[in-house]
Protein backbone atom coordinates (compact mmCIF):
# COMPACT_ATOMS: atom_id res chain seq x y z
CA UNK A 1 0.00 0.00 0.00
CA UNK A 2 1.53 3.28 -0.78
CA UNK A 3 -1.53 5.22 0.57
CA UNK A 4 0.18 8.71 2.41
CA UNK A 5 -0.90 11.60 3.10
CA UNK A 6 1.88 14.86 1.97
CA UNK A 7 1.02 18.21 3.19
CA UNK A 8 4.64 20.24 2.36
CA UNK A 9 6.29 22.42 5.21
CA UNK A 10 4.54 22.58 9.21
CA UNK A 11 1.18 23.60 9.51
CA UNK A 12 -0.70 24.40 12.71
CA UNK A 13 -4.39 22.52 12.87
CA UNK A 14 -6.70 24.27 11.69
CA UNK A 15 -10.25 24.57 13.36
CA UNK A 16 -13.32 24.05 11.72
CA UNK A 17 -15.72 26.45 11.79
CA UNK A 18 -19.42 25.48 11.95
CA UNK A 19 -20.88 29.27 12.38
CA UNK A 20 -20.32 29.67 8.98
CA UNK A 21 -21.89 27.76 5.97
CA UNK A 22 -19.26 26.20 3.76
CA UNK A 23 -19.43 25.68 0.13
CA UNK A 24 -17.51 21.79 0.08
CA UNK A 25 -20.16 21.23 3.31
CA UNK A 26 -23.72 21.98 0.87
CA UNK A 27 -22.06 20.81 -1.97
CA UNK A 28 -22.00 17.60 -0.19
CA UNK A 29 -25.14 17.99 1.43
CA UNK A 30 -27.16 18.75 -2.54
CA UNK A 31 -25.35 15.53 -3.36
CA UNK A 32 -27.35 13.71 -0.51
CA UNK A 33 -23.98 13.31 2.00
CA UNK A 34 -24.07 13.85 6.02
CA UNK A 35 -20.50 15.63 6.13
CA UNK A 36 -22.18 19.18 7.04
CA UNK A 37 -23.29 21.25 9.94
CA UNK A 38 -26.94 22.72 10.15
CA UNK A 39 -25.29 25.92 9.13
CA UNK A 40 -24.79 24.27 6.06
CA UNK A 41 -28.46 22.81 5.51
CA UNK A 42 -29.75 25.90 6.18
CA UNK A 43 -27.89 27.92 3.76
CA UNK A 44 -28.54 24.72 1.02
CA UNK A 45 -32.01 24.60 1.72
CA UNK A 46 -32.50 28.49 1.36
CA UNK A 47 -30.70 28.28 -1.85
CA UNK A 48 -32.33 25.31 -3.06
CA UNK A 49 -35.80 27.24 -2.17
CA UNK A 50 -34.99 29.91 -4.76
CA UNK A 51 -33.48 27.69 -7.46
CA UNK A 52 -34.16 23.55 -6.68
CA UNK A 53 -32.17 23.08 -10.09
CA UNK A 54 -29.14 23.76 -7.84
CA UNK A 55 -29.46 19.64 -7.05
CA UNK A 56 -29.30 18.71 -10.37
CA UNK A 57 -26.33 20.87 -11.31
CA UNK A 58 -24.42 19.14 -8.41
CA UNK A 59 -25.50 15.78 -9.59
CA UNK A 60 -24.79 16.48 -13.41
CA UNK A 61 -21.59 17.73 -12.12
CA UNK A 62 -20.19 14.48 -10.30
CA UNK A 63 -21.60 12.38 -13.25
CA UNK A 64 -19.47 14.44 -16.17
CA UNK A 65 -16.49 14.12 -13.91
CA UNK A 66 -16.72 10.44 -13.75
CA UNK A 67 -17.17 10.09 -17.73
CA UNK A 68 -13.99 12.45 -18.36
CA UNK A 69 -12.18 10.17 -15.98
CA UNK A 70 -13.60 7.23 -17.61
CA UNK A 71 -12.13 8.62 -20.81
CA UNK A 72 -8.89 9.65 -19.20
CA UNK A 73 -8.23 6.01 -18.34
CA UNK A 74 -10.29 3.98 -20.91
CA UNK A 75 -9.48 5.44 -23.90
CA UNK A 76 -6.57 8.17 -23.05
CA UNK A 77 -4.47 5.92 -21.41
CA UNK A 78 -4.14 8.32 -18.34
CA UNK A 79 -2.48 6.81 -14.84
CA UNK A 80 -1.97 9.69 -12.93
CA UNK A 81 -4.36 12.61 -11.70
CA UNK A 82 -3.89 15.99 -9.77
CA UNK A 83 -7.41 16.75 -8.61
CA UNK A 84 -6.90 20.14 -7.01
CA UNK A 85 -10.50 21.30 -5.45
CA UNK A 86 -11.42 18.14 -3.96
CA UNK A 87 -14.39 18.76 -1.66
CA UNK A 88 -15.81 15.87 0.67
CA UNK A 89 -15.80 12.16 -0.31
CA UNK A 90 -18.73 11.20 -1.88
CA UNK A 91 -19.29 8.43 -4.26
CA UNK A 92 -17.27 7.93 -7.38
CA UNK A 93 -14.83 9.68 -6.28
CA UNK A 94 -11.45 9.79 -8.78
CA UNK A 95 -9.34 7.26 -7.23
CA UNK A 96 -12.58 4.77 -6.85
CA UNK A 97 -13.58 5.78 -10.97
CA UNK A 98 -9.90 5.64 -12.17
CA UNK A 99 -8.15 2.43 -10.35
CA UNK A 100 -11.44 0.65 -10.42
CA UNK A 101 -10.74 0.69 -14.46
CA UNK A 102 -6.65 0.59 -13.84
CA UNK A 103 -5.57 -0.40 -9.83
CA UNK A 104 -2.07 1.48 -10.56
CA UNK A 105 -3.41 4.72 -11.02
CA UNK A 106 -1.62 7.38 -8.57
CA UNK A 107 -4.27 10.08 -7.41
CA UNK A 108 -3.32 13.55 -5.59
CA UNK A 109 -5.63 14.95 -3.69
CA UNK A 110 -5.12 19.22 -3.29
CA UNK A 111 -7.94 21.04 -0.52
CA UNK A 112 -7.37 23.71 2.21
CA UNK A 113 -10.54 23.01 4.31
CA UNK A 114 -9.60 21.25 7.12
CA UNK A 115 -12.88 18.88 7.27
CA UNK A 116 -12.46 17.97 3.94
CA UNK A 117 -9.07 16.83 4.66
CA UNK A 118 -9.88 14.78 7.33
CA UNK A 119 -12.30 13.08 5.61
CA UNK A 120 -10.31 12.45 2.97
CA UNK A 121 -8.00 11.08 4.82
CA UNK A 122 -9.98 8.36 6.10
CA UNK A 123 -11.97 7.64 3.47
CA UNK A 124 -10.19 8.19 -0.30
CA UNK A 125 -7.81 4.89 0.26
CA UNK A 126 -5.82 3.11 -2.44
CA UNK A 127 -5.45 -0.04 -4.39
CA UNK A 128 -2.25 -1.73 -3.44
CA UNK A 129 -0.85 -1.60 -6.88
CA UNK A 130 -1.83 2.22 -7.01
CA UNK A 131 -1.25 5.50 -4.77
CA UNK A 132 -3.95 8.15 -3.38
CA UNK A 133 -2.10 11.44 -1.37
CA UNK A 134 -3.55 14.32 -0.20
CA UNK A 135 -2.03 17.83 -0.19
CA UNK A 136 -3.26 21.15 2.08
CA UNK A 137 -2.86 23.78 -0.09
CA UNK A 138 -4.48 26.83 -1.62
CA UNK A 139 -5.66 26.90 -5.33
CA UNK A 140 -4.01 30.09 -5.20
CA UNK A 141 -0.50 28.77 -4.89
CA UNK A 142 0.06 26.34 -7.69
CA UNK A 143 3.87 26.01 -6.98
CA UNK A 144 3.13 24.86 -3.52
CA UNK A 145 0.64 22.12 -5.15
CA UNK A 146 3.47 21.08 -7.96
CA UNK A 147 5.71 20.36 -5.51
CA UNK A 148 3.95 18.51 -2.53
CA UNK A 149 1.99 16.33 -5.78
CA UNK A 150 5.36 16.06 -7.19
CA UNK A 151 6.34 13.01 -4.40
CA UNK A 152 3.34 10.85 -5.50
CA UNK A 153 2.95 11.82 -9.29
CA UNK A 154 6.44 11.65 -12.03
CA UNK A 155 5.18 15.07 -14.26
CA UNK A 156 7.53 13.44 -16.65
CA UNK A 157 4.38 11.10 -17.92
CA UNK A 158 1.09 12.66 -19.06
CA UNK A 159 -1.11 13.66 -15.94
CA UNK A 160 -4.84 15.01 -15.85
CA UNK A 161 -5.73 18.28 -13.86
CA UNK A 162 -8.89 17.99 -12.68
CA UNK A 163 -10.46 21.57 -11.38
CA UNK A 164 -13.96 20.99 -10.88
CA UNK A 165 -15.78 23.48 -9.25
CA UNK A 166 -12.93 25.58 -7.91
CA UNK A 167 -11.82 28.39 -10.11
CA UNK A 168 -15.14 29.65 -9.60
CA UNK A 169 -13.82 30.30 -5.39
CA UNK A 170 -10.91 32.41 -7.51
CA UNK A 171 -12.85 36.02 -7.49
CA UNK A 172 -10.61 37.17 -9.70
CA UNK A 173 -10.89 35.91 -13.72
CA UNK A 174 -7.38 36.69 -14.62
CA UNK A 175 -5.71 34.96 -11.71
CA UNK A 176 -8.20 32.01 -12.26
CA UNK A 177 -6.80 31.78 -15.68
CA UNK A 178 -2.94 32.00 -14.52
CA UNK A 179 -3.88 29.37 -11.74
CA UNK A 180 -4.47 26.93 -14.93
CA UNK A 181 -1.66 28.21 -16.82
CA UNK A 182 1.09 27.51 -14.04
CA UNK A 183 -0.54 24.13 -13.34
CA UNK A 184 -0.52 23.02 -16.67
CA UNK A 185 2.98 24.55 -17.57
CA UNK A 186 4.40 22.19 -15.15
CA UNK A 187 2.59 18.86 -17.30
CA UNK A 188 4.57 17.67 -20.05
CA UNK A 189 2.49 16.97 -23.74
CA UNK A 190 -0.11 14.25 -23.85
CA UNK A 191 -1.38 15.83 -20.36
CA UNK A 192 -5.52 16.98 -20.35
CA UNK A 193 -7.21 19.68 -18.51
CA UNK A 194 -10.48 18.71 -17.05
CA UNK A 195 -12.88 22.04 -16.28
CA UNK A 196 -16.20 22.55 -14.96
CA UNK A 197 -18.07 25.54 -13.11
CA UNK A 198 -20.98 27.14 -13.08
CA UNK A 199 -21.71 29.18 -15.69
CA UNK A 200 -23.53 32.73 -16.29
CA UNK A 201 -25.97 33.76 -18.89
CA UNK A 202 -28.03 30.32 -18.76
CA UNK A 203 -30.42 30.49 -16.08
CA UNK A 204 -31.35 33.88 -14.48
CA UNK A 205 -33.18 31.90 -11.69
CA UNK A 206 -29.79 30.15 -10.60
CA UNK A 207 -27.55 33.61 -10.97
CA UNK A 208 -29.97 35.25 -8.32
CA UNK A 209 -29.70 32.54 -6.27
CA UNK A 210 -25.75 32.25 -6.69
CA UNK A 211 -25.93 36.27 -6.22
CA UNK A 212 -28.26 36.24 -3.30
CA UNK A 213 -25.59 33.63 -1.79
CA UNK A 214 -22.48 35.20 -1.99
CA UNK A 215 -24.07 38.15 -0.29
CA UNK A 216 -24.97 36.00 2.60
CA UNK A 217 -21.27 35.80 3.90
CA UNK A 218 -20.44 32.52 3.01
CA UNK A 219 -17.34 32.45 1.05
CA UNK A 220 -18.54 33.02 -2.71
CA UNK A 221 -18.65 31.56 -5.92
CA UNK A 222 -18.27 33.04 -8.69
CA UNK A 223 -19.99 32.37 -12.29
CA UNK A 224 -18.64 32.66 -15.07
CA UNK A 225 -19.56 32.87 -18.67
CA UNK A 226 -19.17 30.46 -21.38
CA UNK A 227 -16.77 32.28 -23.67
CA UNK A 228 -15.04 32.95 -19.59
CA UNK A 229 -14.63 28.90 -18.86
CA UNK A 230 -13.91 28.13 -22.67
CA UNK A 231 -10.60 30.41 -22.55
CA UNK A 232 -9.32 28.24 -19.78
CA UNK A 233 -8.43 25.65 -22.45
CA UNK A 234 -6.80 28.26 -24.54
CA UNK A 235 -3.33 26.51 -26.19
CA UNK A 236 -4.93 23.28 -25.65
CA UNK A 237 -6.79 20.43 -28.09
CA UNK A 238 -10.11 20.45 -26.79
CA UNK A 239 -11.95 17.50 -27.23
CA UNK A 240 -15.32 17.34 -28.94
CA UNK A 241 -17.91 18.52 -28.32
CA UNK A 242 -15.84 21.18 -26.73
CA UNK A 243 -17.12 23.75 -24.03
CA UNK A 244 -20.83 22.53 -23.06
CA UNK A 245 -23.17 22.08 -20.47
CA UNK A 246 -22.34 19.48 -18.99
CA UNK A 247 -24.99 16.92 -19.22
CA UNK A 248 -23.65 17.29 -22.87
CA UNK A 249 -20.73 16.25 -22.59
CA UNK A 250 -20.47 12.49 -24.16
CA UNK A 251 -23.58 11.43 -22.51
CA UNK A 252 -24.12 7.76 -21.66
CA UNK A 253 -26.38 6.17 -24.21
CA UNK A 254 -28.63 4.66 -21.80
CA UNK A 255 -29.13 7.86 -20.01
CA UNK A 256 -32.05 10.35 -20.31
CA UNK A 257 -32.16 13.01 -23.17
CA UNK A 258 -30.02 15.71 -21.46
CA UNK A 259 -31.03 19.77 -20.89
CA UNK A 260 -28.71 22.27 -20.96
CA UNK A 261 -28.25 23.66 -17.28
CA UNK A 262 -25.84 26.59 -15.92
CA UNK A 263 -22.91 24.63 -15.32
CA UNK A 264 -20.35 24.07 -18.28
CA UNK A 265 -16.96 22.10 -18.99
CA UNK A 266 -14.66 20.34 -21.20
CA UNK A 267 -11.59 18.11 -21.50
CA UNK A 268 -8.55 19.16 -23.40
CA UNK A 269 -4.94 17.50 -24.24
CA UNK A 270 -1.42 19.65 -23.98
CA UNK A 271 0.25 18.84 -27.60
Amino acid sequence: MTDHVTTPGPAAPQKIDTTVPHSARIWNYWLGGKDNYPVDEQAGDAYTAVFPGIVTIARSSRAFLRRNITFLVAEAGIRQFLDVGTGLPTAENTHEVAQGLAPETRIVYVDNDPLVLAHARALLTSTPQGATAYVDADVLDPERILAAAAETLDFTRPTALILSNILGHVADYDEARSVVTRLMAALPSGSYLSVNDGSRGVDPVFEQAQDAYNESGAVPYNLRTVDEITAYFDGLELLEPGVVSVPLWRPEAASPAPAVIGEHGGLARKP
